[in-house]
Protein backbone atom coordinates (compact mmCIF):
# COMPACT_ATOMS: atom_id res chain seq x y z
CA UNK A 1 0.00 0.00 0.00
CA UNK A 2 1.42 3.38 -1.02
CA UNK A 3 2.00 6.22 1.42
CA UNK A 4 -0.53 8.35 -0.44
CA UNK A 5 -3.24 5.70 -0.02
CA UNK A 6 -2.35 5.20 3.64
CA UNK A 7 -2.63 8.93 4.26
CA UNK A 8 -5.93 9.16 2.43
CA UNK A 9 -7.37 6.23 4.38
CA UNK A 10 -6.12 7.59 7.70
CA UNK A 11 -7.60 11.03 7.07
CA UNK A 12 -10.85 9.49 5.83
CA UNK A 13 -11.03 7.51 9.06
CA UNK A 14 -10.33 10.69 11.03
CA UNK A 15 -13.27 12.31 9.24
CA UNK A 16 -15.80 9.47 9.14
CA UNK A 17 -15.34 8.13 12.66
CA UNK A 18 -16.03 11.51 14.40
CA UNK A 19 -19.03 12.07 12.14
CA UNK A 20 -20.50 8.67 12.95
CA UNK A 21 -19.84 9.18 16.65
CA UNK A 22 -21.49 12.61 16.52
CA UNK A 23 -24.58 11.20 14.84
CA UNK A 24 -24.83 8.26 17.26
CA UNK A 25 -24.38 10.61 20.23
CA UNK A 26 -27.04 12.99 18.93
CA UNK A 27 -29.43 10.08 18.32
CA UNK A 28 -28.88 8.68 21.81
CA UNK A 29 -29.46 12.09 23.37
CA UNK A 30 -32.73 12.44 21.45
CA UNK A 31 -33.83 8.99 22.54
CA UNK A 32 -33.04 9.82 26.17
CA UNK A 33 -35.03 13.03 26.15
CA UNK A 34 -37.77 12.23 23.61
CA UNK A 35 -38.51 8.51 23.99
CA UNK A 36 -38.45 5.86 21.28
CA UNK A 37 -38.27 6.32 17.52
CA UNK A 38 -42.05 6.23 17.16
CA UNK A 39 -42.39 9.18 19.56
CA UNK A 40 -39.82 11.12 17.61
CA UNK A 41 -41.64 10.46 14.34
CA UNK A 42 -44.94 11.52 15.86
CA UNK A 43 -43.45 14.75 17.08
CA UNK A 44 -41.94 15.47 13.70
CA UNK A 45 -45.29 14.84 12.05
CA UNK A 46 -47.09 17.04 14.57
CA UNK A 47 -44.71 19.93 14.01
CA UNK A 48 -43.47 19.97 17.60
CA UNK A 49 -39.76 20.57 17.80
CA UNK A 50 -37.41 17.98 19.18
CA UNK A 51 -36.20 20.47 21.77
CA UNK A 52 -39.59 21.31 23.30
CA UNK A 53 -39.97 20.99 27.10
CA UNK A 54 -41.68 17.70 28.01
CA UNK A 55 -43.46 19.05 31.12
CA UNK A 56 -44.80 22.01 29.20
CA UNK A 57 -45.99 19.78 26.41
CA UNK A 58 -47.67 17.42 28.90
CA UNK A 59 -49.53 20.31 30.55
CA UNK A 60 -50.62 21.60 27.16
CA UNK A 61 -52.05 18.21 26.18
CA UNK A 62 -53.78 17.78 29.54
CA UNK A 63 -55.59 21.12 29.21
CA UNK A 64 -56.59 20.24 25.69
CA UNK A 65 -58.16 16.97 26.91
CA UNK A 66 -59.90 18.92 29.68
CA UNK A 67 -61.41 21.27 27.10
CA UNK A 68 -62.82 18.28 25.28
CA UNK A 69 -64.23 16.42 28.32
CA UNK A 70 -65.00 19.14 30.89
CA UNK A 71 -64.66 22.63 29.37
CA UNK A 72 -66.36 24.29 32.36
CA UNK A 73 -63.28 23.40 34.42
CA UNK A 74 -61.28 25.89 32.34
CA UNK A 75 -63.39 28.66 33.85
CA UNK A 76 -62.49 27.54 37.41
CA UNK A 77 -59.99 30.07 38.72
CA UNK A 78 -58.63 27.68 41.35
CA UNK A 79 -57.91 25.00 38.77
CA UNK A 80 -56.37 27.55 36.45
CA UNK A 81 -54.18 28.97 39.25
CA UNK A 82 -52.80 25.48 39.98
CA UNK A 83 -52.03 24.90 36.31
CA UNK A 84 -50.38 28.33 36.15
CA UNK A 85 -48.06 27.46 39.03
CA UNK A 86 -46.92 24.35 37.20
CA UNK A 87 -46.30 26.40 34.08
CA UNK A 88 -44.25 29.03 35.93
CA UNK A 89 -41.73 26.34 36.84
CA UNK A 90 -40.91 26.18 33.10
CA UNK A 91 -40.83 29.97 32.58
CA UNK A 92 -44.37 29.86 31.14
CA UNK A 93 -47.63 31.65 31.93
CA UNK A 94 -51.26 31.14 30.95
CA UNK A 95 -54.17 33.16 29.62
CA UNK A 96 -57.75 31.85 29.22
CA UNK A 97 -60.22 33.75 27.05
CA UNK A 98 -64.02 33.29 26.87
CA UNK A 99 -65.63 35.09 23.96
CA UNK A 100 -63.68 38.33 24.04
CA UNK A 101 -63.30 38.37 27.83
CA UNK A 102 -60.10 37.28 29.57
CA UNK A 103 -61.19 34.76 32.22
CA UNK A 104 -57.68 34.20 33.62
CA UNK A 105 -54.40 36.06 33.20
CA UNK A 106 -51.18 35.05 34.96
CA UNK A 107 -50.07 37.73 37.42
CA UNK A 108 -46.82 38.35 35.50
CA UNK A 109 -48.77 39.14 32.34
CA UNK A 110 -51.26 41.62 33.81
CA UNK A 111 -49.68 44.61 32.10
CA UNK A 112 -47.88 42.81 29.26
CA UNK A 113 -48.11 43.88 25.64
CA UNK A 114 -48.86 40.28 24.73
CA UNK A 115 -52.52 40.80 25.77
CA UNK A 116 -53.06 42.92 22.66
CA UNK A 117 -51.37 40.38 20.34
CA UNK A 118 -53.31 37.20 21.14
CA UNK A 119 -54.48 35.17 18.11
CA UNK A 120 -58.23 35.28 17.28
CA UNK A 121 -60.58 32.31 17.71
CA UNK A 122 -60.56 30.02 14.67
CA UNK A 123 -62.30 26.71 15.37
CA UNK A 124 -62.46 24.14 18.16
CA UNK A 125 -59.49 21.75 18.47
CA UNK A 126 -57.21 24.04 16.47
CA UNK A 127 -53.74 24.00 18.04
CA UNK A 128 -51.30 26.69 17.10
CA UNK A 129 -47.64 27.13 17.88
CA UNK A 130 -46.31 30.50 16.86
CA UNK A 131 -42.63 31.09 16.41
CA UNK A 132 -40.97 33.07 19.13
CA UNK A 133 -41.18 36.79 18.61
CA UNK A 134 -40.07 39.80 20.53
CA UNK A 135 -42.91 41.48 22.42
CA UNK A 136 -41.77 44.42 24.48
CA UNK A 137 -38.38 43.55 25.99
CA UNK A 138 -38.87 39.80 25.95
CA UNK A 139 -38.71 37.01 23.40
CA UNK A 140 -42.00 35.10 23.77
CA UNK A 141 -43.44 31.97 22.22
CA UNK A 142 -47.26 31.55 22.14
CA UNK A 143 -48.92 28.13 22.02
CA UNK A 144 -52.76 28.00 21.96
CA UNK A 145 -55.80 25.91 21.15
CA UNK A 146 -59.50 26.79 20.67
CA UNK A 147 -62.58 25.07 22.18
CA UNK A 148 -66.23 25.68 23.13
CA UNK A 149 -67.46 26.30 26.62
CA UNK A 150 -70.92 24.98 27.50
CA UNK A 151 -73.50 26.92 25.58
CA UNK A 152 -71.25 26.99 22.48
CA UNK A 153 -69.32 29.96 23.77
CA UNK A 154 -65.92 30.18 22.05
CA UNK A 155 -62.90 29.85 24.30
CA UNK A 156 -59.13 29.87 23.88
CA UNK A 157 -56.18 28.85 26.07
CA UNK A 158 -52.85 30.58 25.57
CA UNK A 159 -49.55 29.42 27.06
CA UNK A 160 -46.90 32.14 26.91
CA UNK A 161 -43.29 30.91 27.27
CA UNK A 162 -40.28 33.17 27.79
CA UNK A 163 -37.55 31.93 25.46
CA UNK A 164 -33.80 32.31 25.90
CA UNK A 165 -32.54 34.02 22.67
CA UNK A 166 -29.55 31.70 22.40
CA UNK A 167 -31.64 28.58 22.93
CA UNK A 168 -34.16 29.85 20.42
CA UNK A 169 -31.46 30.47 17.86
CA UNK A 170 -30.08 26.95 18.30
CA UNK A 171 -33.55 25.40 18.11
CA UNK A 172 -34.46 27.32 15.03
CA UNK A 173 -31.21 26.93 13.11
CA UNK A 174 -30.04 23.56 14.42
CA UNK A 175 -30.34 21.75 11.06
CA UNK A 176 -28.49 24.54 9.28
CA UNK A 177 -25.82 24.68 11.98
CA UNK A 178 -25.41 20.92 11.95
CA UNK A 179 -25.10 20.76 8.16
CA UNK A 180 -22.71 23.74 8.18
CA UNK A 181 -20.57 22.01 10.81
CA UNK A 182 -20.45 18.87 8.68
CA UNK A 183 -19.47 20.86 5.58
CA UNK A 184 -16.74 22.74 7.49
CA UNK A 185 -15.48 19.48 8.96
CA UNK A 186 -15.38 17.79 5.56
CA UNK A 187 -13.72 20.77 3.86
CA UNK A 188 -11.18 21.15 6.67
CA UNK A 189 -10.19 17.51 6.61
CA UNK A 190 -10.13 17.43 2.82
CA UNK A 191 -7.87 20.50 2.70
CA UNK A 192 -5.59 19.13 5.40
CA UNK A 193 -5.43 15.79 3.63
CA UNK A 194 -4.53 17.44 0.35
CA UNK A 195 -1.87 19.81 1.64
CA UNK A 196 -0.30 17.39 4.10
CA UNK A 197 -0.24 14.63 1.48
CA UNK A 198 1.27 17.04 -1.02
CA UNK A 199 3.92 18.17 1.47
CA UNK A 200 4.94 14.53 1.97
CA UNK A 201 4.38 12.94 -1.42
CA UNK A 202 5.89 15.74 -3.52
CA UNK A 203 9.37 15.67 -1.87
CA UNK A 204 9.35 11.87 -1.91
CA UNK A 205 8.50 11.92 -5.61
CA UNK A 206 11.43 14.27 -6.21
CA UNK A 207 13.72 11.91 -4.28
CA UNK A 208 12.40 8.99 -6.33
CA UNK A 209 13.12 10.84 -9.59
CA UNK A 210 16.56 11.81 -8.28
CA UNK A 211 17.30 8.16 -7.49
CA UNK A 212 16.29 7.15 -11.01
CA UNK A 213 18.67 9.77 -12.45
CA UNK A 214 21.48 8.43 -10.28
CA UNK A 215 20.69 4.88 -11.41
CA UNK A 216 21.01 6.04 -15.00
CA UNK A 217 24.41 7.61 -14.21
CA UNK A 218 23.27 11.24 -14.21
CA UNK A 219 24.73 13.10 -11.22
CA UNK A 220 24.73 16.59 -12.72
CA UNK A 221 21.69 17.94 -10.86
CA UNK A 222 20.73 19.25 -7.43
CA UNK A 223 18.03 18.02 -5.06
CA UNK A 224 15.84 20.96 -4.03
CA UNK A 225 15.34 21.15 -0.25
CA UNK A 226 12.11 22.99 0.56
CA UNK A 227 11.58 22.16 4.25
CA UNK A 228 13.42 21.48 7.50
CA UNK A 229 11.30 18.55 8.69
CA UNK A 230 12.28 14.87 8.56
CA UNK A 231 11.74 14.71 4.79
CA UNK A 232 13.82 17.89 4.40
CA UNK A 233 16.59 16.26 6.44
CA UNK A 234 16.30 13.15 4.27
CA UNK A 235 16.57 15.34 1.15
CA UNK A 236 19.63 17.07 2.61
CA UNK A 237 21.28 13.72 3.37
CA UNK A 238 20.41 12.53 -0.15
CA UNK A 239 21.92 15.68 -1.68
CA UNK A 240 25.10 15.23 0.37
CA UNK A 241 25.27 11.61 -0.77
CA UNK A 242 24.86 12.72 -4.39
CA UNK A 243 27.66 15.29 -4.03
CA UNK A 244 29.98 12.76 -2.40
CA UNK A 245 29.20 10.22 -5.09
CA UNK A 246 29.81 12.80 -7.82
CA UNK A 247 33.08 13.87 -6.20
CA UNK A 248 34.09 10.24 -5.80
CA UNK A 249 33.46 9.53 -9.48
CA UNK A 250 35.29 12.70 -10.51
CA UNK A 251 38.19 11.74 -8.26
CA UNK A 252 38.21 8.27 -9.75
CA UNK A 253 38.25 9.71 -13.26
CA UNK A 254 41.06 12.09 -12.25
CA UNK A 255 43.02 9.20 -10.71
CA UNK A 256 42.62 7.23 -13.91
CA UNK A 257 43.88 10.16 -15.96
CA UNK A 258 46.76 10.65 -13.54
CA UNK A 259 47.58 6.95 -13.76
CA UNK A 260 47.73 7.10 -17.55
CA UNK A 261 49.85 10.24 -17.39
CA UNK A 262 52.10 8.64 -14.78
CA UNK A 263 52.67 5.54 -16.90
CA UNK A 264 53.44 7.75 -19.89
CA UNK A 265 55.91 9.87 -17.92
CA UNK A 266 57.59 6.86 -16.35
CA UNK A 267 57.96 5.21 -19.74
CA UNK A 268 59.53 8.36 -21.18
CA UNK A 269 61.89 9.04 -18.27
CA UNK A 270 63.10 5.46 -17.94
CA UNK A 271 63.48 4.97 -21.70
CA UNK A 272 66.09 7.77 -21.94
CA UNK A 273 68.78 6.26 -19.67
CA UNK A 274 67.79 2.75 -20.76
CA UNK A 275 68.41 3.66 -24.40
CA UNK A 276 71.80 5.11 -23.48
CA UNK A 277 72.74 1.97 -21.51
CA UNK A 278 71.73 -0.25 -24.42
CA UNK A 279 73.71 1.88 -26.85
CA UNK A 280 76.92 1.73 -24.80
CA UNK A 281 76.49 -2.01 -24.21
CA UNK A 282 76.10 -2.53 -27.96
CA UNK A 283 79.20 -0.41 -28.42
CA UNK A 284 81.14 -2.68 -26.08
CA UNK A 285 79.77 -5.78 -27.81
CA UNK A 286 80.63 -4.50 -31.29
CA UNK A 287 84.16 -3.67 -30.24
CA UNK A 288 83.79 0.06 -30.77
CA UNK A 289 85.47 0.60 -27.41
CA UNK A 290 88.78 -0.90 -28.62
CA UNK A 291 90.98 0.51 -25.91
CA UNK A 292 91.07 0.11 -22.17
CA UNK A 293 90.32 3.79 -21.61
CA UNK A 294 87.26 3.69 -23.88
CA UNK A 295 85.93 0.56 -22.28
CA UNK A 296 86.37 2.12 -18.84
CA UNK A 297 84.59 5.28 -20.00
CA UNK A 298 81.69 3.23 -21.40
CA UNK A 299 81.37 1.27 -18.17
CA UNK A 300 81.33 4.50 -16.13
CA UNK A 301 78.60 5.97 -18.35
CA UNK A 302 76.55 2.76 -18.08
CA UNK A 303 76.94 2.88 -14.30
CA UNK A 304 75.89 6.53 -14.22
CA UNK A 305 72.78 5.86 -16.29
CA UNK A 306 71.87 2.88 -14.09
CA UNK A 307 72.27 5.07 -11.02
CA UNK A 308 70.06 7.70 -12.67
CA UNK A 309 67.38 5.04 -13.27
CA UNK A 310 67.70 3.85 -9.69
CA UNK A 311 67.28 7.41 -8.40
CA UNK A 312 64.24 7.92 -10.63
CA UNK A 313 62.62 4.72 -9.34
CA UNK A 314 63.33 5.72 -5.73
CA UNK A 315 61.78 9.15 -6.31
CA UNK A 316 58.75 7.61 -7.97
CA UNK A 317 58.33 5.09 -5.15
CA UNK A 318 58.57 7.83 -2.51
CA UNK A 319 56.09 10.05 -4.32
CA UNK A 320 53.61 7.17 -4.70
CA UNK A 321 53.79 6.40 -0.98
CA UNK A 322 53.35 10.08 -0.12
CA UNK A 323 50.40 10.34 -2.49
CA UNK A 324 48.79 7.31 -0.80
CA UNK A 325 49.71 8.73 2.64
CA UNK A 326 51.69 5.61 3.50
CA UNK A 327 54.90 7.38 4.53
CA UNK A 328 55.10 7.81 8.32
CA UNK A 329 56.14 11.21 9.68
CA UNK A 330 58.33 11.23 12.80
CA UNK A 331 57.34 14.62 14.18
CA UNK A 332 59.15 16.38 16.97
CA UNK A 333 58.91 19.92 18.29
CA UNK A 334 62.27 21.56 17.60
CA UNK A 335 63.88 24.96 17.96
CA UNK A 336 63.43 25.95 14.35
CA UNK A 337 66.04 28.69 14.44
CA UNK A 338 68.76 26.21 15.45
CA UNK A 339 67.55 23.72 12.84
CA UNK A 340 67.72 26.32 10.05
CA UNK A 341 71.13 27.59 11.16
CA UNK A 342 72.60 24.07 11.11
CA UNK A 343 71.15 23.29 7.70
CA UNK A 344 72.17 26.72 6.37
CA UNK A 345 75.79 26.16 7.44
CA UNK A 346 75.87 22.80 5.63
CA UNK A 347 74.29 24.36 2.54
CA UNK A 348 76.79 27.23 2.50
CA UNK A 349 79.66 24.74 2.59
CA UNK A 350 78.25 22.68 -0.32
CA UNK A 351 77.39 25.69 -2.46
CA UNK A 352 80.80 27.25 -1.91
CA UNK A 353 82.42 24.17 -3.49
CA UNK A 354 80.17 24.66 -6.53
CA UNK A 355 81.01 28.31 -6.88
CA UNK A 356 77.57 29.55 -5.82
CA UNK A 357 77.29 32.66 -3.66
CA UNK A 358 75.06 31.98 -0.66
CA UNK A 359 73.49 34.41 1.81
CA UNK A 360 71.11 33.73 4.72
CA UNK A 361 68.93 35.96 6.87
CA UNK A 362 67.28 33.94 9.65
CA UNK A 363 65.21 36.57 11.47
CA UNK A 364 63.45 34.31 13.98
CA UNK A 365 64.17 34.19 17.69
CA UNK A 366 65.55 31.27 19.63
CA UNK A 367 62.21 30.43 21.20
CA UNK A 368 60.46 29.68 17.90
CA UNK A 369 59.18 26.10 17.97
CA UNK A 370 57.93 24.07 15.01
CA UNK A 371 56.78 20.45 14.83
CA UNK A 372 58.71 18.80 11.98
CA UNK A 373 60.17 15.55 10.70
CA UNK A 374 63.84 16.53 10.49
CA UNK A 375 64.80 14.14 7.66
CA UNK A 376 61.83 15.01 5.49
CA UNK A 377 62.29 18.76 6.04
CA UNK A 378 65.94 18.43 4.97
CA UNK A 379 64.75 16.50 1.92
CA UNK A 380 62.40 19.37 1.04
CA UNK A 381 65.13 22.02 1.29
CA UNK A 382 67.57 19.84 -0.68
CA UNK A 383 65.04 19.28 -3.47
CA UNK A 384 64.42 23.03 -3.74
CA UNK A 385 68.14 23.86 -3.82
CA UNK A 386 68.83 21.11 -6.39
CA UNK A 387 66.06 22.53 -8.56
CA UNK A 388 67.64 26.01 -8.26
CA UNK A 389 71.01 24.68 -9.35
CA UNK A 390 69.62 22.81 -12.36
CA UNK A 391 68.23 25.99 -13.91
CA UNK A 392 71.04 28.35 -12.91
CA UNK A 393 72.19 30.07 -16.14
CA UNK A 394 74.09 33.07 -14.78
CA UNK A 395 77.85 33.48 -14.62
CA UNK A 396 77.62 34.63 -11.00
CA UNK A 397 75.28 32.21 -9.32
CA UNK A 398 73.57 33.07 -6.03
CA UNK A 399 71.04 31.55 -3.64
CA UNK A 400 69.56 33.31 -0.62
CA UNK A 401 67.66 31.99 2.37
CA UNK A 402 65.36 34.18 4.44
CA UNK A 403 63.26 33.13 7.46
CA UNK A 404 60.73 35.36 9.24
CA UNK A 405 57.72 35.16 11.57
CA UNK A 406 54.26 36.15 10.33
CA UNK A 407 51.60 35.82 13.00
CA UNK A 408 51.61 32.20 14.15
CA UNK A 409 53.52 30.93 11.10
CA UNK A 410 57.15 30.63 10.09
CA UNK A 411 57.94 31.81 6.55
CA UNK A 412 60.99 30.41 4.72
CA UNK A 413 61.97 31.85 1.32
CA UNK A 414 64.65 30.32 -0.93
CA UNK A 415 65.54 32.55 -3.89
CA UNK A 416 67.94 32.05 -6.82
CA UNK A 417 69.04 34.20 -9.74
CA UNK A 418 68.47 31.52 -12.36
CA UNK A 419 66.48 31.36 -15.58
CA UNK A 420 63.14 31.94 -13.87
CA UNK A 421 59.79 30.44 -14.83
CA UNK A 422 57.23 31.79 -17.27
CA UNK A 423 54.04 33.08 -15.66
CA UNK A 424 51.87 30.51 -17.47
CA UNK A 425 54.08 27.64 -16.25
CA UNK A 426 54.40 28.81 -12.64
CA UNK A 427 51.19 27.14 -11.30
CA UNK A 428 52.37 23.76 -12.64
CA UNK A 429 55.91 23.49 -11.26
CA UNK A 430 54.70 21.45 -8.27
CA UNK A 431 52.98 18.90 -10.51
CA UNK A 432 54.72 15.55 -10.90
CA UNK A 433 56.95 15.09 -13.94
CA UNK A 434 56.49 18.72 -14.93
CA UNK A 435 59.47 20.53 -16.37
CA UNK A 436 59.38 24.08 -17.59
CA UNK A 437 61.63 22.98 -20.44
CA UNK A 438 59.42 21.14 -22.97
CA UNK A 439 62.40 19.22 -24.29
CA UNK A 440 62.52 17.33 -20.98
CA UNK A 441 66.28 17.13 -21.18
CA UNK A 442 67.34 14.77 -18.44
CA UNK A 443 70.71 16.45 -18.13
CA UNK A 444 69.10 19.34 -16.31
CA UNK A 445 65.51 18.21 -15.90
CA UNK A 446 66.00 15.60 -13.17
CA UNK A 447 63.19 13.22 -12.35
CA UNK A 448 60.50 15.89 -12.45
CA UNK A 449 59.35 14.74 -9.00
CA UNK A 450 61.49 16.87 -6.68
CA UNK A 451 59.09 19.77 -6.18
CA UNK A 452 56.07 17.44 -6.23
CA UNK A 453 57.62 15.44 -3.37
CA UNK A 454 58.42 18.68 -1.52
CA UNK A 455 54.81 19.78 -1.78
CA UNK A 456 53.54 16.46 -0.43
CA UNK A 457 55.93 16.63 2.52
CA UNK A 458 55.12 20.25 3.39
CA UNK A 459 51.41 19.52 3.29
CA UNK A 460 52.10 16.54 5.55
CA UNK A 461 53.53 19.08 8.02
CA UNK A 462 50.31 21.10 7.83
CA UNK A 463 52.03 23.85 5.84
CA UNK A 464 51.92 25.33 2.36
CA UNK A 465 54.44 25.82 -0.43
CA UNK A 466 54.24 28.28 -3.32
CA UNK A 467 56.41 29.85 -5.99
CA UNK A 468 56.94 33.25 -7.57
CA UNK A 469 59.28 34.12 -10.41
CA UNK A 470 60.37 36.63 -12.99
CA UNK A 471 61.39 35.09 -16.29
CA UNK A 472 65.14 35.39 -16.89
CA UNK A 473 65.85 36.93 -13.48
CA UNK A 474 64.86 34.91 -10.41
CA UNK A 475 62.64 32.29 -8.81
CA UNK A 476 61.53 32.22 -5.17
CA UNK A 477 60.06 29.21 -3.33
CA UNK A 478 58.07 30.16 -0.20
CA UNK A 479 57.30 27.69 2.59
CA UNK A 480 54.82 28.46 5.38
CA UNK A 481 54.78 26.25 8.50
CA UNK A 482 52.57 26.51 11.61
CA UNK A 483 54.36 27.60 14.76
CA UNK A 484 54.10 25.80 18.11
CA UNK A 485 54.05 27.49 21.49
CA UNK A 486 55.02 24.65 23.80
CA UNK A 487 57.25 21.63 23.71
CA UNK A 488 54.24 19.37 24.23
CA UNK A 489 53.14 20.28 20.73
CA UNK A 490 50.13 22.33 21.78
CA UNK A 491 48.90 24.58 18.97
CA UNK A 492 49.34 28.31 19.30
Amino acid sequence: MSIRLKLLLSYAAMLIIPLVMMMITALLLILVFRGDFQGIRDQLNSGVGLFENQNLEHTFKEMKRTSEKNPTLLADLTYLADIDQELQINNSNMIVRKDNTLVYVSPTLQNSDVLQQLPTFKHPGHPEHEDAKRIGNELLEISSFDFYFSGEQPGSVFIITTVNPLVHFVQKFFPILFITLLIILILTHSSLTYFVSKSIISPLSKLKNAMKRIQSGDLDFQVQITSTDEIGQLSLAFEQMRKQLQESIQTQVQYEENRKELISNISHDIRTPLTAIRGYIDGLGDGIADTTDKRQKYIEIISSKAEEMDHLIDELFLYSKLDLKRVPFNFEVVNFSDFLVDWSDELEFELHKKGVHYKSDIAIDQQTLVSIDRDKMRRVFSNIVDNCLKYMNKTEKSITLQATIAGTSVIIEIRDNGAGVAAEALPQIFDRFYRADPSRNSNNGGSGLGLAISKQMIEGHGGTISASSRKGEWTCITIKLPQKMHKDGENS
